[in-house]
Parts: structure tokens; C-alpha cells; sequence
């Protein structure tokens, strides 16, 4: 798979007519959208509605239940290493490793200042606040370099300032063709954005 042109992500993320059962429960059925390059979508819905659920088909980590998704006009879902690595994963709990430094666990000095960390790098990141974790959890998204990002409640424990810094990333991903699919309850607005209620 081509992941970039010039630096610009080139893809697009097609899903149709997707059913997806969380244990015996339907959560969905006939479910078809698309996501281009420089496009986000925003999950919208109740807890429970099946937003997480979505997120984690997409990257492949549950299977659906009928329909199709395709990367690119492929089936993405068909070489799972591969998709993985067009896919940078977020979700509710930050995988921030305690005993290990901010630097270590991203060791992407970019990342790092691009979330307002780089004075931190050599902190263990135990001793970091909840939103500083949660920030690290985002510059481990940046420093993935991938075109898809799957964004579960991103802005969880962010306060309002890394909330628009957290926005900021987002843009500047969309501005290089990337693709965002986010869950959230928050009022994130992107420049490039479409909304899909669940």
C-alpha cells in the first residue's frame, strides 16, 4: 500500500453496509460511510451505543458481523499486519508504561514538543499528571506517522488549553491528507469534519 506522496496520505476509508454484534447484542447493522483524505469523522451517541465498538472493527481488533471494509478500494481487513500499519490507535486507557520516561515511552522528541512535553522527557512517567498522560498517549499517536487515526474519547482529562492544542494536532494531521475517526461526548469541532450518530 502507498502511504504518502510528497509527504501527503492519499487514502480513503470506505465501510459498507457493516453489522457488528457486541455479545449477543446488535449494535448495528447497515452501517456505510466513507472517510477521505483530509476528512474526519466524528462518532456521535450514547454510551453504549457501539462507538468504541466501531473504532476497534475498523482497526481490526473485532470482527464485523456482515459488510465490508476497504482501504484504498481493497479490503482492508483481509492482511491485518498490514492495516495495522496504516493505523494509529488511541483509546480509553493512554498504555503509558509508569516506570519508563516520557522520551522512553515516546521516543519521538517532535511528538513530544508537539504536545507541550519536551521539559518532561526525562521524567518517569508515573510522577505525570492524568492530562500530561493523556498527552503522552497523543504524541505516541503523532509519532506513529500513520494516515488513519482512531481516536477513542481523545480529550479525556485534557483541560480546555491542551483541548485546543489537542485540536491543533488534529489539523495539521487533516491538512497533510490524513484521516481522523474520533469518538467523543466533547464538542470537538474540526475544519473538515462529518458527524455519523449511532
Amino acid at each position: 500500500m502507498n502511504h504518502s506522496v510528497l509527504g501527503i496520505f492519499v487514502h480513503l476509508l470506505t465501510a459498507d453496509r457493516l453489522a457488528l454484534f457486541r455479545g449477543e447484542r446488535l449494535l448495528f447493522r447497515d452501517l456505510s460511510f466513507s472517510v477521505g483524505a483530509g476528512e474526519a469523522l466524528l462518532l456521535r451517541g450514547a454510551n453504549g451505543a457501539g462507538k468504541s465498538s466501531l473504532l476497534r472493527a475498523i482497526a481490526g481488533l473485532t470482527p464485523l458481523a456482515a459488510g465490508e471494509l476497504s482501504w484504498d478500494g481493497e479490503n482492508a481487513l483481509k492482511d491485518q499486519p498490514e492495516h495495522a500499519k496504516c493505523i494509529a490507535w488511541l483509546g480509553h486507557l493512554d498504555a503509558v508504561k509508569p516506570a519508563l520516561t516520557a522520551a522512553e515511552n515516546v521516543p519521538d522528541a517532535e511528538a513530544l514538543a508537539a504536545v507541550g512535553l519536551a521539559a518532561y522527557a526525562a521524567l518517569p512517567a508515573r510522577l505525570l499528571s492524568a492530562g500530561q498522560k493523556r498527552r503522552l498517549a497523543i504524541a505516541r499517536v503523532i509519532a506513529a506517522k500513520a494516515p488513519l487515526w482512531l481516536l477513542d474519547e481523545p480529550t479525556t482529562g485534557l483541560d480546555a488549553a491542551s483541548e485546543q492544542q489537542f485540536i491543533g494536532i488534529c489539523e495539521t494531521h487533516l491538512s497533510a491528507g490524513g484521516l481522523i475517526i474520533a469518538s467523543t461526548h466533547s464538542s470537538i469541532e474540526l475544519n473538515v469534519s462529518k458527524t455519523l450518530n449511532l
